[in-house]
């Protein structure tokens, strides 16, 4: 039998370690539903889910744009991301990702660095797949060639002297 002196030895101690709650940001995300139509340039700094009709330019440079499954685009889009469930006639040019599911279609031409395309799903255009490091890379090469051109311009004036 265990005493009372013997209990609190035992027992378990009580945690006073409360957990951190995180504060995630919710994802932001505009909606133009299946009766609205638009006509024009649509930009913004929030992701946005199209389940309409969009006429005209689509910019959502850091932020994904989705066409939903009942959503029709004629438009050029310009986003990090783009998910494609309905039909979009124009081109795509994506910094990051184009996903097209295997309801969607897109008629045009796709500039990106990551492409998925589903069975079922339909794409007629060109498509460029860039390596992301692509832009970096040439910078650097150029910095390269600028120093390398450099050393023999010093050289033959240290020559000269």
């Amino acid at each position: 039998m265990l005493q009372s002196s013997d209990a609190q030895k035992y027992s378990t101690p009580t945690n006073t370690f409360a957990p951190v709650k995180t504060a995630s940001v919710p994802t932001e995300q505009a909606t133009i539903g299946r009766s609205l139509v638009i006509k024009g340039e649509v930009t913004g700094s929030e992701s946005l889910f199209i389940d309409g009709r969009i006429k005209g330019s689509i910019n959502f440079a850091d932020h994904r744009v989705t066409v939903g499954r009942n959503g029709h685009v004629a438009a050029n889009i310009s986003a990090k991301e783009v998910v494609i469930m309905g039909k979009v006639n124009g081109n795509v040019t994506c910094t990051d990702r184009v996903d097209i599911r295997s309801e969607g279609s897109l008629t045009g031409d796709v500039t990106t660095h990551r492409i998925s395309v589903e069975d079922g799903a339909i794409l007629t255009g060109s498509v460029q797949v860039r390596a992301a490091d692509q832009k970096n890379d040439h910078k650097q090469d150029k910095a390269q060639n600028n120093s390398h051109s450099e050393q023999p311009k010093a050289a033959a004036a240290a020559a000269g002297n």
